[in-house]
């Protein structure tokens, strides 16, 4: 469904977007990870056309880009990062509407429109005002606008940024419904568990380079030791000198707390049992953990 080969984009000087090499298969999600200014936002809009790349070629739904961008952008479906609803229209009349922009006749876009609202869960909001929705149920309404024209993929840009943890769940269920119909998916978040629950494969972005592929369990196993012990709490500089260094496999101190790294995390716990000021987490390692150890723990502005 998408296929780049050597990516680039330069502004000015500064080369954001440097040889990315990227394969979507069919029917799957991949997740497209990194800090912020590591390029994610550049090589979406490359993707989708809107700005002409450097050097490289891009084939998306089996069109050239950007000599035929704006042929395939009729394939696909984008949920972008803001939602754009347009606040003079009620719900029913947002799908209506932008079903027109792909040259659906009115009769087959009313015809969607109750599939869309039912997956969206938004029936009983057919003829409310968009002033009138949640955070998460304009969430929604954007993503059954994206599929109004039955896409062949679909570009979602940190689809639940800012939404409560129900409002998040009920989104997951949405895609993890579309991905088990088929959907193509190309998803970007800052929320490695999204990654981690939806995505099928990634990459993680880094100063406009891909540092790492794969699928989200094969890279947790490849980077990072099988269980992780957050330790803090007074006594940790000492604790950390006298014992790190032999129970931790790896170890690292940010800030006031202490990850320890390690496939025995009994043999932690049991050391930690002589600083009983100390507190503790004892966890499964995860993408996130993958994604600090890969990209650093530096905030990105």
């Amino acid at each position: 469904m998408l296929s780049v080969r050597g990516l680039t984009k330069k502004y000015g000087d500064t080369e954001v977007v440097c040889g990315v090499d990227l394969a979507v298969r069919r029917g799957e999600c991949f997740g497209l990870l990194g800090p912020n200014g590591a390029g994610k936002t550049t090589t979406l809009r490359l993707l989708l056309g809107l700005v002409e790349p450097d050097a490289g070629s891009i084939d998306l739904a089996g069109l050239p880009v950007p000599a035929r961008a704006r042929e395939a952008r009729m394939k696909i479906g984008v949920v972008p990062q803001m939602d754009n609803l347009d606040p003079d229209f009620t719900v029913r009349e947002n799908l209506l509407a932008y079903g027109r922009y792909f040259g659906l006749d009115r009769a087959a876009i009313t015809a969607r429109v109750p599939a869309l609202l039912e997956f969206a869960g938004l029936a009983h909001k057919a003829d409310a005002q968009i002033a009138q929705l949640s955070g998460g149920m304009k969430r929604r309404l954007t993503l059954a606008r994206a599929l109004v024209h039955d896409p062949e993929i679909l570009f979602l840009d940190e689809p639940t940024t800012g939404l409560d943890p129900q409002a998040r769940h009920l989104i997951w269920q949405g895609l993890r419904r579309l991905i088990g119909a088929g959907k193509t998916i190309v998803l970007t978040t800052h929320f490695m568990d999204e990654a981690e629950r939806l995505a099928d494969r990634l990459v993680i972005l880094d100063h406009g380079r891909v540092i790492t592929e794969g699928a989200p369990r094969a890279l947790i196993e490849a980077h990072i030791e099988p269980a992780v012990v957050e330790v803090y709490g007074e006594g940790l500089e000492a604790w950390t000198r006298d014992h790190a260094g032999v129970v931790c496999a790896r170890s690292e101190t940010v800030g006031e707390t202490l990850f320890c790294y390690t496939a025995d995390a009994d043999r932690v716990i049991d050391a930690l049992k002589l600083a009983p000021a100390l507190r503790y987490i004892h966890r499964p390692s995860n993408l996130e953990d993958v994604f600090l150890k890969l990209t650093g723990r530096d905030l990105r502005d």
